[in-house]
């Protein structure tokens, strides 16, 4: 009975160090691409979106794209554009002909901005090195969080990491209800030169528009 219980103790502390290795390459990762991102004075990206629940028997698919320059960015996504100069965001819904102008929560970390989806892992979460795959020749490393809050929605996410740019590949968000979304990165381009009105809002091009202003 003694062997037996010392074999089930070194094999407890054997997972638990197993454990925490992982932790500390997938926390050492993180650090990699949050401080590529910081690098970059711009970055443009395309993306898929998809969203699934098999129990609701839902499936939507959409692309979009979104221009990044330190906190400012512009974000084109299912027909509406988003744009945040810094101070104000700017919803422009050309369908509607309508643009509402509100302020920004500087206090409020529970927005996740295009901004933030690339460094959202920061805190927040737990997280282990999960599976490591090949798409298309490049090799993608996932790592797995679960956030730290019970009333977070969100299952657990997996990010998906190109291993040799150190860039996001992918984001795979499970829901507590089964839902599932999925963004993947079809286009990572960086340092592009950008106008310098990229992040401007331009009422003279909306003439037509009614525009809302919340604050």
């Amino acid at each position: 009975m003694t062997s037996f219980k010392n074999i089930l103790i070194t094999g407890i502390l054997i997972l638990s160090w197993n454990a925490q290795a992982q932790d500390k390459k997938a926390k050492a990762l993180l650090d990699e691409v949050a401080t590529k991102v910081k690098s970059y004075t711009s970055i443009v990206i395309d993306f898929k979106y998809s969203l699934s629940n098999a129990k609701e028997n839902i499936n939507q698919d959409s692309k979009g794209n979104v221009i990044l320059k330190g906190n400012q960015y512009v974000l084109n996504f299912m027909g509406i554009t988003k744009l945040f100069d810094g101070k104000k965001i700017y919803t422009i819904v050309p369908e509607d002909e309508e643009i509402t102008i509100s302020k920004v929560d500087e206090n409020d970390n529970t927005t996740v901005t295009p901004t933030k989806m690339l460094t959202f892992f920061n805190s927040g979460y737990k997280y282990t090195l999960n599976e490591a795959t090949t798409v298309k020749g490049k090799k993608i490393q996932y790592v797995k969080l679960v956030p730290i809050s019970s009333k977070d929605q969100r299952k657990e996410i997996l990010l998906g990491i190109d291993t040799q740019t150190k860039n996001i590949y992918n984001i795979i968000e499970v829901g507590k209800k089964g839902t599932k979304t999925t963004l993947t990165v079809t286009s990572f381009k960086t340092n592009t030169p950008l106008p310098k009105n990229q992040f401007t809002f331009a009422k003279n091009k909306y003439p037509n528009y009614y525009i809302n202003t919340l604050d």
